[in-house]
């Protein structure tokens, strides 16, 4: 039999009528964005163009500007900086996400790197997982087991509990999986497993102990560090990594999602990462599978898109 293979690029935005999300309006490396009531003004060394509207314009319409320490220094990393209140608002505040019967609520925040507790542009990632895990549930007939890798606060591992999964939430930093916590119980949901560890030591173990998911999420950052000290660079360990995880993938109902910010990576490099580390061609004779890759972007309410980390996307 011969495989049936779907390649193909595709360019995403933000979703439309995200009604607690805009961005507004970016350029001159900063971005003007609404998050439920309250507009932020952010850096954004990807605005390399004008603004539309004026600096003034910007100011009259934000509550809190983001400004940096000593700019943006190797491989993009941020260095800690400041807010800077220009109306009166709340620390902490909380937007929701619907589409469809995907529902979930996630509680927004101020920190010293420039974040805010999402990533936006990730909201097409949040609607393929919840439409992979409903469709692999139907297949199987029982809850995909799914692993979200360097899960951060926790959107993606939502809106696969949205849908039914047995969720792994997997985050080496204790604060940000806190956080996660909270945005499963502001969204009424439970039964999440949370996991503080180094990620490819954790997917090792899993590997040793013959575990098996039906879908792995990977959003991995260019460094960091496990909670014992790990250290993870991607350009050195990624292909590894990668490898490792196909090791625990379920090779006939199962999905992965690879998303990567750093700059220099571009949405083919990716499609070959997963290709080679995965043996897609090899592993997969006889079997149809389906390979998407691109870019994740926002476009502003002037028409101008903003590129932001590209992602691969495959189903089987």
């Amino acid at each position: 039999m011969k495989t049936k293979i779907v390649e193909k690029v595709i360019l995403l935005e933000s979703p439309i009528g995200w009604k607690d999300y805009e961005l507004l309006d970016s350029g001159e490396f900063e971005k003007l964005e609404r998050f439920g009531e309250y507009i932020l003004i952010r850096p954004e060394p990807k605005a390399l163009w004008k603004r539309s509207m004026s600096a003034a314009e910007w100011s009259r319409m934000a509550h809190t500007k983001f400004t940096t320490g000593a700019g943006f220094g190797k491989a993009g990393k941020e260095d800690s900086g400041t807010w800077h209140r220009l109306k009166k608002m709340d620390d902490q505040w909380p937007v929701e996400y619907r589409k469809g019967s995907l529902r979930f609520s996630l509680r927004m925040g101020l920190t010293s790197f420039k974040h805010v507790g999402v990533f936006p542009e990730q909201a097409p990632n949040w609607d393929f997982i919840f439409s992979e895990v409903n469709r692999i549930k139907s297949k199987i007939g029982a809850p995909p087991k799914i692993l979200n890798l360097f899960a951060y606060t926790g959107a993606a591992s939502l809106a696969a509990k949205c849908a039914g999964a047995d969720v792994t939430h997997l985050d080496s930093v204790r604060q940000v999986v806190t956080w996660a916590k909270g945005n499963m119980e502001l969204s009424g949901l439970d039964n999440i497993r949370w996991v503080i560890e180094d990620a490819l030591k954790f997917v090792k173990r899993e590997a040793r102990r013959g575990n098996i998911y039906q879908g792995v999420i990977m959003d991995p950052p260019a460094y960091g560090h496990g909670p014992d000290g790990e250290k993870w660079k991607l350009d050195e360990l990624l292909y590894e990594f990668l490898a490792e995880v196909n090791t625990i993938v379920d090779k006939n109902s199962s999905f992965v999602v690879l998303n990567l910010y750093s700059n220099g990576y571009s949405a083919v490099l990716a499609e070959t990462l997963i290709n080679t580390s995965f043996s897609l061609k090899q592993e997969n004779k006889g079997k149809s599978y389906s390979l998407t890759f691109g870019e994740l972007m926002l476009k502003d309410k002037f028409e101008k898109a903003l590129p932001l980390s590209v992602f691969v996307r495959l189903s089987r």
